[in-house]
């Protein structure tokens, strides 16, 4: 049997002090200890470039920095320049800063299939914004979203339909309808289920699978032919895909899209973009006797520093080819995960998917059905080899040699994870709980 090598004391106490006083021991769901294997979930220390180091002094190469929003590593050079010249400047007034003029000629420069951006801090502000403003320009309460995408928002007419449902009144849910990605006569059946009912269609673009041939295209016709507003959650896929987003790489214009996590790397700051006519709904230059639409409205959404770290990444990305690197460094973390695999008998088991520049993995039972228990004893040698990974999206910070040690400590991993099989029971692996699905009802 394999011994454990990694042991974290001051990490379980860290973790004991942030569940006394944060509910959940986290700021973010995604990042709770319930995620990592029993005692293996590190408190994180600092970060450079595409290593972290815990408070226990271990170092770690780091995959899905910042929930993927750290796409140019920790504490990157251009950008942190850019923050501080901001800082001794002020970061907030009582009217607009010419940074915000800046930061907005920039992102529609970059994002040139939107006619005007506002900005805020988070994901979730932007997408039910984007939600409350395709409501009031069609008239009509239904919201459409991809059922086959995990996250949109936190606010109620999105966790309504998840299993953490508590608190949020059914009326809410009563108004989401869902159709699955890729299939265009479900889509359509849907919005035939609910005619003239339909305010939007929200989805990713793309995820862990490409869109089908004409998939994208049919959407918008289908939005179009419905009289309903398409709206592209780019949180993930901007900047990863291209510096334009998904809608700049397949060349299908939404009607609003929202953009955030690489926008910043790791610096709050998120966007709503779109048509001109649909987004001076919350303007003060709407023309007409048209209700004003609360569209996005938040004291800090536009603080200076984080809109200049949002203008160099965006820089950076252009000037330096970042998105092209980080396809270059995936492709070659998937080639060599999945020769690693397949050389040590689990190449069906443990899974790479998704575009090289936001790859995820797969544990497989022996029934070949995910597997949290694979995951946590995955996730657990891993950890060992120090390599901290709850997916494999690099960050153009990684370099060969953190790629190929990154196989070297899959290979190990998978070799445990070959023993597991052959025992069909990985049990005596995990040393304690497995690793819980984020969404679930019950603590």
């Amino acid at each position: 049997m394999d011994t454990e090598v990694l042991d974290l004391p001051l990490s379980r106490t860290a973790n004991e002090r942030l569940h006394a006083m944060i509910p959940g021991g986290a700021h973010t769901y995604a990042k709770g200890d319930d995620q990592y294997p029993e005692n293996l979930a590190p408190v994180i220390s600092h970060g450079s470039g595409a290593h972290v180091w815990d408070v226990d002094g271990n170092r770690y190469i780091e995959y899905g920095s910042g929930l993927r929003s750290v796409s140019l590593g920790h504490a990157h050079p251009r950008v942190i320049e850019a923050v501080r010249r901001e800082l001794d400047r002020g970061s907030n007034f009582v009217r607009p800063s010419i940074v915000e003029v800046e930061a907005a000629e920039r992102f529609l420069a970059t994002v040139p299939t939107a006619e005007m951006v506002k900005f805020a801090k988070n994901g979730s502000d932007a997408t039910s914004a984007a939600v409350r403003l395709a409501r009031a320009a069609t008239g009509r309460s239904r919201v459409a979203l991809c059922s086959d995408h995990p996250f949109f928002s936190v606010d109620d007419w999105f966790i309504g339909t998840t299993p953490m449902s508590a608190g949020i009144p059914a009326a809410t849910t009563d108004l989401i309808a869902s159709f699955p990605y890729g299939d265009l006569a479900a889509t359509e059946e849907m919005l035939n289920r609910h005619p003239d009912d339909i305010a939007c269609l929200i989805l990713e673009p793309a995820t862990h699978t490409e869109p089908p041939p004409g998939y994208l295209a049919g959407l918008r016709d289908l939005a179009d032919r419905h009289g309903c507003v398409l709206i592209f959650d780019e949180m993930i896929t901007g900047f990863r895909w291209s510096e334009a987003g998904a809608q700049g790489l397949y060349g299908v214009v939404p009607d609003l899209s929202t953009f955030g996590k690489a926008l910043g790397n790791g610096f709050a700051v998120s966007a709503l973009a779109g048509r001109r006519d649909l987004m001076e709904r919350g303007g003060l230059r709407d023309s007409g006797d048209r209700d004003r639409v609360f569209l996005l409205s938040t004291t800090h959404g536009a603080e200076t520093h984080s809109l200049a770290a949002a203008m160099a990444v965006q820089t950076t990305y252009v000037e330096e080819g970042i998105t092209a690197r980080l396809h270059v460094l995936g492709e070659r973390l998937a080639a060599g995960v999945r020769d690693a695999a397949a050389a040590m008998g689990v190449g069906d088991h443990v899974v790479v998917r998704g575009r090289a520049s936001n790859l995820v993995f797969a544990t497989l039972d022996e029934n070949l059905q995910p597997s949290q228990q694979y995951r946590t004893l995955f996730l657990r040698r891993l950890l060992a080899g120090g390599v901290l990974a709850p997916s494999f999206v690099v960050s153009s910070a990684l370099d060969d040699e953190d790629i190929d040690r990154t196989v070297d400590v899959v290979a190990q991993a998978c070799a445990v994870y070959r023993k597991a099989l052959d025992a069909a029971d990985p049990t005596p692996w995990l040393a304690g709980r497995a690793v819980k699905p984020v969404f679930r009802r019950l603590a």
